[in-house]
């Protein structure tokens, strides 16, 4: 049975772990949230943590530590050591009395199988990326030895280290000839025998990765090494200049990079072994059409409510038009930190005055703002939230094109969602909590359904509650949300395979109503994102509002408790939440089996 939260109570006078052995974290204690908190209440928190928390721990800072130790990418070294590792760990973790466990070691138990899980899956699918490279990298194995020996405590011997170095540039400049030959007599870009652009950009980009562990090699020896450095230094220096060069070859005239040019949209799908293996790791039991499929209602849905809006403001069901009139409401540059101030203001009262969720007034005390440089715009135009929030406007720099994109992709009224989305009760809060309460968690799950979700369900739910200020507001709020609706729609088939990077640009551009440029850096992100994450901030919206509309529309709990807990708990899929919420049984062999999207759609 629940015990309801005493809010801002200043004393102890409630449970206690001795009168209540059954105390858990769902039963948030009073005085956590305050500025001082009550330090007794914490103290109980503590008490209550899972019993697995320092066996996550020793997880994840292991799984680093190997990876600093074995740090060569696609080397079978480093993918024969993290297989040992995860098996070690799989077998453990099944000899561990589940039964035995708190209701949070349970939890952590399931996160962790499915981790492990998933790392095995990412390194059966690293191995056939690194196949798929192999041919372009003859002198692969080779230079990886290199810092593998030394790693080992072997040492060098400089004279066939040299001998080594030698013959890897001499290849490498032999390809390099070879694609600007064939460049030269051709008209447009080289195609490479068993390797499309993708499988070149990532040669380029190993090769890039190779040049860092040499240079680390070579810091190591040379100077200090007096043998070394008379045989190694000479072909080292040449080593790297033809790695160089043979990297840019694959990048201009096999990807069709150019220097001083927009680059093109070059990304790695995985496929649907890769997608599938976010979906078991998040706990979504949705096959991926189906996913598809909930983008596209979704998608349908917000249309609807722009055509009323458009409506409003007087556009018909133009609502195109009216979302050109809304961006075209943007401040003079230099002006927009000032209007997000301003909005974020807004939006703190207006959730203080709601009661829906704690603040703790440090929380809102220390966040900044700073400005997205001109590069990582190219990435992300738009937003980057957290402690230090990073919006995007236009920098002089910028063509002139670019920058009236950015002023009109950045109006204040398309601010106006992602505020409250970036800061508090968004990403900022998240952080801020995560840090404090069941902090082993977010390295073991960093999961964007959880951490987008919530973003993206806070709009969903200030929508409801009439958050707005006026029409353009509404505007901005919609687009946004069409927007996640869209990225389900478009980065799930990019991943597949199924869309180019220019058709998924075009259906942003003329589905969604993006800018041009805004949509390429869309794209861009999506390229070099996790495979499910724009897919997971609708998706984990979604989510929280079928675990809403089963907790507190019900009655269950009340708001504030919810997204209390919900902090509290710290990152994990929210089926999880759910079963942490009501008590669910769970078992070691415990699977996704929530049909949240059913549930909203009944009736």
């Amino acid at each position: 049975m629940r015990i309801a939260i005493t809010r801002w109570a200043a004393s102890l006078a409630v449970l206690t772990v001795a009168s209540s052995p059954a105390l858990s974290q769902q039963d948030a204690l009073p005085g956590w949230s305050q500025d001082p908190p009550v330090i007794g209440s914490l103290v109980e928190f503590a008490q209550t943590e899972s019993d697995l928390r320092v066996a996550v721990t020793r997880y994840v800072q292991d799984l680093a530590a190997l990876g600093r130790r074995y740090p060569v990418q696609y080397s079978p070294q480093r993918h024969e050591r993290m297989t040992a590792f995860h098996e070690a760990w799989r077998q453990s973790l099944a000899e561990t009395d589940f039964d035995s466990l708190n209701q949070e070691g349970r939890i952590d138990y399931i996160m962790l199988r499915n981790r492990i899980d998933y790392e095995m899956e990412m390194l059966a699918i690293g191995e056939t990326r690194a196949a798929q490279i192999t041919p372009l990298l003859p002198f692969e194995a080779d230079l990886r030895a290199f810092q593998e020996a030394r790693y080992d405590r072997g040492r060098v011997e400089p004279r066939p280290a040299a001998g080594t170095m030698d013959d890897a540039a001499r290849q490498a400049r032999e390809l390099t000839r070879d694609i600007e030959t064939r460049a030269a007599a051709g008209n447009g870009l080289v195609e490479l025998e068993n390797a499309s652009p993708v499988v070149a950009m990532r040669a380029a980009e190993q090769i890039e990765h190779l040049r860092l562990v040499m240079d680390d090699f070579n810091t190591f020896y040379d100077g200090y090494d007096p043998d070394y450095s008379w045989w190694a230094r000479e072909p080292y220096a040449a080593l790297d200049a033809a790695l160089a060069d043979y990297a840019e070859a694959l990048r201009r005239h096999v990807v069709g990079i150019v220097p001083g040019e927009q680059p093109p949209i070059v990304g790695d799908p995985v496929l649907e072994a890769g997608i599938l293996a976010d979906l078991t790791q998040e706990m979504i039991p949705y096959s991926i059409d189906e996913l598809i499929g909930i983008g596209e209602r979704e998608f349908e849905w917000i249309v609807g409510e722009l055509e009323r809006v458009s409506n409003e403001m007087g556009f018909g069901d133009d609502w195109k038009a009216a979302l050109e009139y809304t961006k075209e409401l943007a401040p003079p540059p230099g002006e927009v930190p000032w209007a997000i101030f301003d909005i974020a203001d807004y939006s703190e009262e207006f959730v203080e005055q709601d009661g829906s969720i704690s603040m703790p007034p440090l929380s809102r005390e220390v966040w900044r703002l700073a400005m997205q440089t001109p590069e990582r715009q190219l990435i992300n135009p738009f937003f980057s939230g957290g402690e230090v929030t990073r919006l995007s406007y236009p920098v002089d720099s910028m063509s002139h094109e670019h920058k009236l994109m950015s002023m009109r992709g950045n109006t204040p009224h398309f601010n106006f969602a992602t505020v409250h989305h970036e800061l508090i009760p968004g990403h900022h809060l998240q952080r801020f909590m995560n840090d404090r309460f069941n902090p082993h968690r977010s390295p073991l799950l960093n999961t964007p359904v959880w951490r987008e979700g919530w973003a993206l369900y806070w709009e969903m739910i200030l929508w409801d509650k009439d958050f707005t200020r006026n029409d353009p507001d509404k505007m901005g709020m919609l687009f946004w949300r069409l927007h996640r609706a869209a990225r389900i729609i478009f980065s799930l088939n990019y991943q597949l395979g199924n869309w180019t990077p220019e058709q998924a640009v075009d259906f942003l551009v003329e589905e969604v109503g993006h800018e041009r440029a805004n949509a390429e850096a869309e794209v861009r992100r999506t390229a070099i994102d996790a495979p499910f994450y724009q897919a997971a901030y609708m998706i984990g919206g979604l989510q929280f509002l079928s675990l809403r509309r089963e907790l507190v529309d019900n009655g269950s709990m009340s708001e504030q408790d919810f997204h209390d807990q919900v902090m509290l708990l710290g990152p994990m899929p929210v089926e999880l939440i759910r079963a942490r919420l009501t008590d669910a049984p769970l078992t070691a062999d415990y699977d996704t089996r929530w049909r949240f999207y059913d549930a909203l759609t009944e009736g």
